[in-house]
C-alpha cells in the first residue's frame, strides 16, 4: 500500500489547487491546464465519493480515505508522465489529510500521514472562500468553510509548504497562478 501511495519522480513542476470545497479548484484546474496546453490531475475523490452515494446513499466515511487517496496518486503518478511542463493537481494527500482530521476527530491513517507530507510539489494555490457555495450530492458544510479555510491554511503553514493565497474574480485568480507558474517555469530553465 504505501508504493501506491507514494509520488513517483516526474520531469514537470507540481502545482497543487488547496482549500475548501466549492472554491473554484476545479475550475481553475481546467483553466490553468488548457492555459499551459498541458494536464491537469482531477480530484478522484469526487467520482469515487459520487459513485458511492449513487449506489449506498452514503456520504463519504473514514474507511473510504485510503482509497481515494491511492487512486489519487495512481493519477497523478500516470498524469505526471504526460508532461514536462506543468502537472495542475486539483488536490494532493494533504488536502485528504485536512478533511480527514477536521471530520473524523482530528485523526488521520497513518500511512495516509506519512505521504501527505512526504510528496511534495512547487507551489500550492489556496482558494478562498469569497466565491458563491455550490451545492451538489457531496458538498455539505456551507456554514463551515471559514473553519476550513483556516484548517487548509494551517496545514500549509505547518508543513512549511510554498504557497499563494488566490481570491477575487475567475479571472484575477487565473491572472495571479498564471504569474507565479510562469516564475517557476522560468527559473527552472
Amino acid at each position: 500500500m504505501e508504493k501506491e501511495l507514494k509520488q513517483q519522480p516526474a520531469n514537470c513542476i507540481k502545482v497543487v489547487l488547496f482549500g475548501p470545497e466549492s472554491t473554484g479548484k476545479t475550475t481553475l484546474s481546467r483553466h490553468l491546464a488548457r492555459y499551459y496546453n498541458s494536464v491537469w490531475v482531477p480530484e478522484y475523490a469526487r467520482a469515487y465519493l459520487q459513485d458511492v452515494w449513487n449506489n449506498e446513499r452514503r456520504t463519504c466515511e473514514a474507511k473510504d480515505l485510503l482509497p481515494i487517496a491511492i487512486g489519487q496518486m495512481a493519477l497523478e503518478n500516470e498524469l505526471a508522465k504526460k508532461t514536462d511542463s506543468v502537472l495542475i493537481c486539483d488536490t494532493d494527500l494533504l488536502e485528504t489529510k485536512v478533511y480527514s482530521e477536521a471530520y473524523y476527530s482530528g485523526t488521520c491513517d497513518q500511512i495516509l500521514d506519512k505521504y501527505a507530507v512526504e510528496n511534495t510539489y512547487d507551489l500550492y494555490f489556496l482558494t478562498y472562500i469569497d466565491v458563491p457555495w455550490e451545492a451538489d450530492d457531496l458538498r455539505d458544510k456551507p456554514n463551515e468553510r471559514e473553519r476550513m479555510f483556516k484548517a487548509f491554511e494551517d496545514a500549509l503553514i505547518k508543513y512549511d509548504r510554498p504557497y499563494v493565497l488566490l481570491k477575487g474574480s475567475k479571472k484575477e485568480r487565473l491572472d495571479e497562478a498564471v504569474k507565479y507558474i510562469d516564475k517557476l517555469i522560468k527559473d527552472k530553465h
